[in-house]
């Protein structure tokens, strides 16, 4: 078998890719999506749908999380779904829904690409492109964006480690695009009770390691409404350079993932516990 730890420097007891490594840039990367900076002091807050239902839910819902003080906009055009029979988003039409809502607001807006083959397409219409948990290996597809001018929102794959997660992020910058951001969205574990574990330990840990920007998706880290609030609080706490977190103007009539979709009172909420946690560690939202 083909050892894939050949040939790469290594910092007690890992191996750690060069480009991404503390080592190769000490200084902290700074994303500009849009305007919006990600890896300074300020922690930028992502929110929007899973997915792109109707024309009627982004608005209200892309409006609201701008009250809120959201930054950027999410939201799926293209879902990956464990069932074939399940929604699997608008595609282009729902990426001009976002192109719209985006010109409206002023919040830029990042969505999700499954394949080689609708890079171009996304990008056209996106401020960043998303590489979800389910292809962090997808390793075509991450040359790809490795080659697009358009930032790239990495996540961490369900069962990948620290080391499998930086090496997903070195090909995107090996192949010319040092515009990343890394995600941590909850690993498999045999743990039952919520969706995913989430990893809050990954969050020092990745910064310590590498110069691009962290953030935490406690949406998908628990898979439950009530948790991710406080998973979201604990997450900016421990260092986190923003949060991605999945609201919806309706969660128990959305297509995808309303069980652990905030609403829009529930954000609204969020975000006064957020700053007062942001000030008391010397950061803003």
């Amino acid at each position: 078998m083909e050892n894939d730890n050949c040939n790469h420097p290594k910092n007690s007891g890992f191996t750690i890719p060069t480009k991404v490594s503390r080592a190769a840039k000490s200084d902290s990367t700074i994303v500009n999506i849009g305007g919006v900076e990600f890896g300074g002091s300020a922690i930028v807050i992502i929110a929007g749908p899973c997915a792109v239902e109707s024309r009627e839910q982004l608005f209200e819902t892309s409006r609201s999380v701008k009250d809120g003080g959201a930054h950027v906009i999410r939201g799926g055009a293209f879902k990956p779904r464990s069932s074939p029979y399940s929604f699997q988003g608008m595609g282009e039409e729902g990426l001009k829904l976002l192109r719209e809502i985006s010109n409206e607001t002023g919040l830029p807006f990042v969505t999700e690409v499954m394949d080689t083959r609708q890079v171009e397409m996304v990008a056209e219409y996106a401020d960043m492109i998303q590489i979800g948990s389910r292809n962090m290996q997808n390793f075509p597809l991450l040359k790809e964006a490795g080659m697009c001018s358009k930032p790239v929102l990495l996540k961490r794959g369900m069962m990948a480690t620290i080391e499998e997660f930086l090496l997903a992020a070195e090909y995107i910058l090996y192949h010319g695009n040092d515009q990343v951001i890394l995600c941590e969205r909850g690993i498999r574990t045999f743990e039952t009770s919520t969706r995913n574990t989430l990893d809050l330990s990954a969050v020092p840990m990745l910064k310590s390691r590498t110069h691009l920007p962290v953030i935490v998706d406690p949406s998908h880290g628990t898979g439950l409404r009530w948790m991710v609030p406080s998973m979201a609080k604990a997450a900016v706490a421990v260092g986190a350079d923003g949060l991605i977190i999945e609201v919806h103007n309706h969660p128990e009539e959305a297509l995808c993932d309303g069980q652990q979709s905030l609403n829009i009172d529930e954000f609204f909420r969020l975000m006064t516990d957020l700053k007062k946690i942001a000030q008391a560690i010397d950061r803003n939202i």
